[in-house]
Parts: structure tokens; sequence; C-alpha cells
């Protein structure tokens, strides 16, 4: 926790209290004390302890006492117990039946007492963190960073958190751009390894002769380049959450590899001799339908199952446009701090026109929309504007099928397009590309997104037209 944690000390012994509050104090915590339970529940009313130290034998209300209180209460602070007359019997007791977190006997090892704290604050932060993250779910529509009141996003956000505590392996898919990192790292930020790193890698952007020194680690000449000892992704998340992304596109033998890792937590740095254990939750996630992948060879049946403990598949933009109101709150803010700007709002225009787009770019589109329009904007409102140009200017297509091969335009409207009945699906096609690029006067990459398409395929739709006969530069 980055704040001071707060310590409650109860002891109806003076010297005690003063004791414990001076070595508190001297670990960077700040301490506050009480002589006996009544004493220590109107302290807390003031004073929002972190962690609790109490005796349990003490006049006027005991520890056992103090405790139920605190149980009946709710929300308990995580309880450490103190006493020189413990037993089995107490300790089973006081940890077990009246909600403490811990059982000391005196004398106290001041570094065991310590390190007791540092646990359970970070405990009592976890716990701090999974409330809000409830209260949000409930009041906002959104977990951690995520957003969406859609109920197939109110779904995830449940599976999520059923999952995010656990140590199970979870199967992130969906579209490029639909925030699978984003589940990854509130699935971190659910469990209990919220303290400790987190780190993604991108199975597909490394070559196959670097990807397992890059996941396992390599000693000291291991291979050529080698020149020292290097730790892998395994041992840098370390009791945290690594996230393999577009897991599909590992070689299969680093993927036989992985497997045995998932299997008995155990990896080998590429030319080391020994094996040591590792203690990290593994997340991968992929944009193509897995199932597939696994037909086609690309993915390991058995590493499939392995992983596919939870799947968590991650809807596309264009099927959840009910949440972009929201979302485009939450961005702007992101941008306002990001670019110091203040832009407070957008007009009903803007959310219009966000609304027609299909987004194939999903929410990473969206994000890049709204980050040029904050900045342009500045403060204030945005305004339509304020958008990139293939929103302002969206052609309005008419229907119908069509028959020629370039599209007349209509008379009345020098954007619209209309067809011929008669006209073949491949003809239509090919007449609304031209047509379109015609409108953005041969911008292809904003052609590409009035269409909805990728750049790749609109040049290759150029390329099976025979582009250059047309007059038109692939």
């Amino acid at each position: 926790m980055n704040q001071r944690l707060k310590v409650l000390i109860v002891d109806d012994e003076s010297s005690q209290r003063s004791g414990l509050a001076a070595m508190v104090s001297a670990w960077g915590m700040t301490p506050e004390t009480a002589a006996e339970g009544n004493e220590a529940l109107a302290k807390l009313s003031e004073f929002a302890a972190d962690v609790i130290l109490t005796d349990l034998n003490m006049p006027g209300l005991d520890g056992f006492g103090f405790l139920q209180r605190l149980r009946e209460g709710g929300d308990m602070p995580p309880t450490i117990v103190l006493t020189a007359y413990g037993n089995l019997e107490t300790a089973v007791k006081t940890v077990h039946e009246l909600g403490a977190y811990w059982f000391l006997e005196k004398p106290i090892q001041p570094s065991s007492l310590e390190v007791l704290i540092r646990r359970a604050g970070s405990h009592a932060g976890l716990r701090a963190e999974k409330r809000l993250l409830e209260r949000n779910l409930v009041y906002k529509g959104s977990l951690g960073e995520m957003v969406g009141m859609a109920p197939r996003m109110q779904e995830i956000f449940a599976l999520l958190q059923q999952a995010g505590p656990s140590k199970a392996c979870v199967l992130i898919t969906g579209e490029s751009g639909t925030g699978k990192e984003l589940v990854a790292r509130t699935l971190h930020a659910l469990s209990p390894r919220r303290q400790g790193p987190f780190v993604a890698i991108n199975c597909a952007a490394l070559p196959e002769t670097l990807i397992e020194s890059e996941l396992f680690g390599h000693e000291k000449g291991s291979f050529t380049g080698a020149t020292e000892r290097r730790a892998g992704c395994f041992e840098v998340a370390q009791h945290g959450t690594l996230l393999l992304d577009e897991i599909g596109e590992m070689p299969l033998l680093t993927q036989a590899k992985l497997l045995r890792i998932l299997e008995d937590s155990k990896v080998r740095r590429l030319g080391g001799r020994a094996e040591f254990e590792v203690d990290v939750r593994v997340v991968a996630a992929t944009n193509k339908a897995p199932e597939e992948a696994v037909s086609g060879g690309h993915l390991r049946e058995d590493l499939f199952y392995r992983l596919n403990v939870f799947h968590v598949h991650l809807p596309p933009l264009r099927e959840r446009k009910e949440d972009i109101p929201a979302m485009v709150e939450t961005l702007i803010g992101d941008m306002n701090r990001k670019h110091e700007c203040r832009v407070t709002e957008v007009s009903a225009e803007v959310l219009e026109s966000l609304g027609r787009h299909n987004w194939p770019g999903n929410v990473r589109e969206l994000r890049n929309v709204l980050e040029r329009a904050v900045i342009l904007a500045g403060e204030g409102t945005i305004e339509v504007k304020n958008l990139p140009a293939f929103l302002r200017d969206r052609p309005a297509l008419a229907g119908g099928l069509a028959g020629a091969a370039a599209p007349a335009a209509a008379a009345d409207d020098a954007d619209a397009v209309k067809f011929q009945i008669g006209t073949t699906v491949e003809e239509a096609e090919k007449g609304l590309i031209l047509r379109t690029l015609e409108h953005t006067r041969n911008n292809k990459t904003r052609a590409a997104e009035i269409l909805g398409i990728s750049l790749k395929t609109l040049h290759n739709k150029l390329k099976e037209y025979g582009s250059k006969q047309l007059g038109i530069g692939a």
C-alpha cells in the first residue's frame, strides 16, 4: 500500500501499549491505542484502522467481546490477537469463530509481528479494492477500467468477479481492439496477486528463435549472442499474472513446453540444468476462434483445454453500441488527464455520429477518435467538426441491388449510391468501392474506414478489379 498503514493497538497494560505503538511507528505506520474494547470501538469511529492488534484478557469489554462486536458491525478490519494465555482451543475460536486474522502468543518477535501486520494491511487493501469494484459495477456499469451496461458485458463482469480471485487459467477471445489486455489486467486487479507484477507478451510479435528465451529465460552461452543470464517472463511475473497474447501464433514445440509448465509449475531456462518453481497465473488471449486454431493445427488441443478453464469472449463494439455514451465519458476523462485538456461533454450530434459507425477497430478505434477530438476541442464541448472526416462525411447509401459496374450518383444527392435491379452482388460491391474512392478523392485509408474493411482488403479488391486499367493506382 502506498499510504501509511493505520494500526489500532488494544491492551490494558500501558507499557505494552506504548511499546507496541513505538514499534509500529518505527516501521513507518500510524499507531492509535485503547485500553479496552469499548474505548477501541469509540476510537474506530474516528480512526479508520487498516489493522487491529488486541489483547484478549482485559477489564471492561475483553478481546472476545470486542471481536464479537466488530464481527456484528460488518466490514471488520484484519485483527491480530496477542495474548499470554493462548492455547490451541483459544486460537481456533478467535481465528475461525470470531474472524480474527491471526493469533500470536506473547512474548512477540518484532520481526514476525511486522511481517504479519504488513500482510494483514495488504489483505485490507484487497478487500477495499474489491468493495470499490463491486460498487462501480452496481452504480456505474463498470468493473475497474472496463465500462459496459449491455447485458453481455454485465455477464462478463460477473464472470470476472468469480474467476478473478482464483488461480485458474483464463482464455480471452475477441476481435482486435476489443480490450483483451484490459480484461487480463482486471483479472489481475481482482486477484490476491494484485500486488505482484503484471507481464504481457505478444506471441505474434516475437521471432520463433527468440520466443522461448523471452518466456523461459536463458543461461549465459546457451546460444550465440547469449552473453549473460536473462530471466524469462515466467520469472519476471513471479507471484503475479502473465498474459500470453495471440497464443495461437506460438510455435507448437513451445506450446508443448508451456503445457508442461502449466501442469508442473516448474521452468528451466534455455541452457540450464535445473528446474525452479514458479507461482504465476497464466491468462491467454487470441483474436481467432480457438476451435478453428485447434482444427487448423495452430493450437494444441491439450493446451487449449488447459487454458480454457474460464472463457471470456468480448463482443465487438458494433454489437454493444448502447455502451458508447458511458465509454465516451470514461475515455474523455482519461484524455483530459493525459493531454491536460478541459473537455466536459460531447454534443448530441457527435453521439449520433458515433452510434452510426460500425467501429471495425472496436474500442481502440473509438479511443483514437476521442483522443483526437479532445485535443482539437481543448475544452468545453466536442462538436462534429472535431471528429475525423470519415465520421463527418459518411455517404448515405440508398437501397436496392445494382446493375452497373460503376453506379450513377443520384441526381438529388451527389453522395447517394443507387443500383439498378438485376446487378450482381459482386458488381454492386465493386461499384460501391469505386464510388467511395471517388468520394474520398482516392484516399484509400479513409475509404477503407468508411466501408468498414481493412486497408489490405481494399488493396486486394482494387488489384482484383484491375485498378490500373481503371485509372486508379493500387
